[in-house]
């Protein structure tokens, strides 16, 4: 049944009924709430296929679970109807073999073109060593351009710099781009397959390296998952722990945001320093944890070890006055805030439709954070702002992020002012068990909204499922919408201002 949803059973010709309803609930001016947020495909015991769409009902109401079993490996598809599940279905054709009809990008996503899987990946033994899929490289299938004026620029996958892999295949004249297509998924480490009959432990091992950088907010939602599932519920020390681990991976990231952004806007000066308070934020880090990326903590029950935070908020302070002039000077240099400025606009509709997520759709007036609308850990109990912009340009997208940075360390402080004595793990139901080990966690992360859906098997010690909802697959979708009709020159400021990870998709 799912904990945190409301599940509804559905025929498949019941879909479009059922998405025609949920687009007219919406009203002419959609609220920031009620939409669809992905949807997964899984095996039941019997051998059969289940597609799962979870949609967002309004802050502090359950989710919407909705439950289809494909007709003959086929499904209407909703893709012009909810557009933001375009990419979630491409992915079930690809990794399930599924079929969902009207589609109007019927073209592999995940495996690219010319790739042909013996059988669909998702549902083929996991092969460990890696075996490679029968096929050869083909270039991705894009709209027909025509005219002599129009040049062709395909960008990677290997790229300058330490980046991940990744290619931009560019249609321009002069310097306006008529049309971007990003073309991902060229490392397939097979995360969510690798999750399938793994036990509890491993799972949080994992869920730490879907995507490096986010390691403490992929695990917390993969751990409430599980513990929604067995009816635990972490120690209040712990939980409020988890507040802190979590602010401080925002704290960090968001540093390394702005240095990225400073280099990409040629402030040489300002990319360093971003950098230099990254790294002085990930050395607080190690003291407290042991690693710089706060790995190895979070896992179902709470936390593996108590930590020592007495000297936390003294590190932080020490900082604050370097950060907070930092920013200072950001918003306060003319060239910085010229290049940023109108650039790589997307407006508040398309955010929307397109299923934007984190300071991108904050940015773009879409006032959603799941640390206050679905409280989790200690989140409930803390007082902050949540911050929205409606420019929706990448200067919003940073003012989004600079205020973060305020409100995490505030986040932080609060939290260290609840923290009493006391168990930070515990591994035994205090609630009813899902009957059918089933459940769903979330966690706002760095990138935005990020949740896990946890199949347990029938001895609830293992893993049968996992589905992930990563922020970037998300963001990755949208950003093309900001490139089409602007020019090469601001190219690289608005992808540094989407803050994008690659890790986060080809998972």
């Amino acid at each position: 049944m799912m904990r945190h949803c409301e599940i509804r059973k559905l025929e498949p010709s019941e879909l479009p009924q059922a998405a025609d309803a949920l687009l007219s609930a919406l009203g002419d001016t959609p609220s920031a709430h009620g939409r669809m947020q992905f949807a997964y495909a899984s095996a039941l015991p019997d051998g059969t296929l289940q597609v799962s769409y979870l949609l967002s009902q309004g802050a502090g109401k359950p989710y919407g679970l909705w439950r289809v079993k494909p007709d003959d490996g086929r499904l209407p598809s909703l893709a012009n109807k909810l557009p933001l599940l375009g990419w979630y279905e491409r992915e079930m054709m690809d990794l399930y073999g599924l079929q969902f009809e009207g589609h109007p990008e019927p073209y592999p996503l995940v495996l690219h073109e010319g790739f042909a899987p013996d059988a669909p990946p998702m549902l083929a033994p996991f092969d460990r060593q890696g075996k490679t899929l029968s096929g050869h490289a083909m270039p991705p299938t894009v709209p027909s351009i025509i005219g002599e004026d129009i040049q062709r620029l395909p960008f990677g996958p290997v790229r300058a710099d330490v980046v991940e892999s990744a290619q931009f295949l560019f249609f321009y004249i002069g310097e306006g781009i008529l049309h971007y297509h990003p073309r991902l998924f060229y490392k397939h480490r097979a995360m969510e397959a690798r999750f399938q009959k793994a036990d509890l432990r491993t799972g949080s091992v994992l869920a730490e390296r879907v995507s490096g950088i986010d390691s403490v907010s992929h695990a917390l939602a993969y751990a409430q998952a599980v513990e929604a599932a067995l009816g635990w519920r972490a120690p209040r020390r712990a939980r409020y722990l988890r507040v802190i681990l979590s602010e401080l991976e925002r704290l960090y990231n968001h540093l390394h945001y702005l240095g990225h952004l400073s280099k990409t806007t040629t402030l040489k000066v300002a990319e360093a320093e971003g950098l230099l308070l990254e790294e002085k934020l990930k050395q607080i880090n190690a003291i407290l944890t042991g690693s710089r990326f706060l790995r190895g903590l979070v896992v179902p029950g709470g936390l593996r070890r108590d930590l020592d935070v007495s000297k936390l908020a003294a590190g932080l302070d020490a900082l604050e006055r370097e950060i907070d002039l930092y920013m200072e000077r950001l918003e306060t240099t003319a060239s910085y805030l010229d290049r940023l400025q109108t650039t790589g606009v997307l407006p508040r509709q398309v955010a929307f439709d397109e299923g934007a997520t984190g300071p991108v759709e904050r940015a773009s007036g879409l006032d959603r954070d799941l640390r206050r609308d679905h409280p989790y850990a200690g989140y409930g109990r803390l007082n902050f702002t949540v911050s929205v912009q409606s420019a929706g340009d990448a200067h919003a997208r940073a003012l989004v992020r600079m205020d973060e940075i305020r409100q995490s360390r505030q986040l932080i402080r609060l939290a260290l002012g609840c923290l009493e004595p006391g168990p930070v793990l515990r591994t035994e139901a205090v609630e009813t068990p899902d009957p059918d080990g089933e459940g769903l966690g979330w966690a706002e992360g760095v990138r935005g909204g990020l949740l896990y859906a946890v199949h347990l098997d029938d001895a609830r010690t293992r893993l049968a499922r996992v589905k992930i909802k990563e922020p970037s697959f998300s963001n990755w979708r949208v950003f093309p919408f900001t490139v089409q009709d602007s020019n090469m020159m601001d190219y690289a400021i608005n992808e540094a201002s989407f803050g994008l990870s690659v890790a986060g998709v080809d998972r």
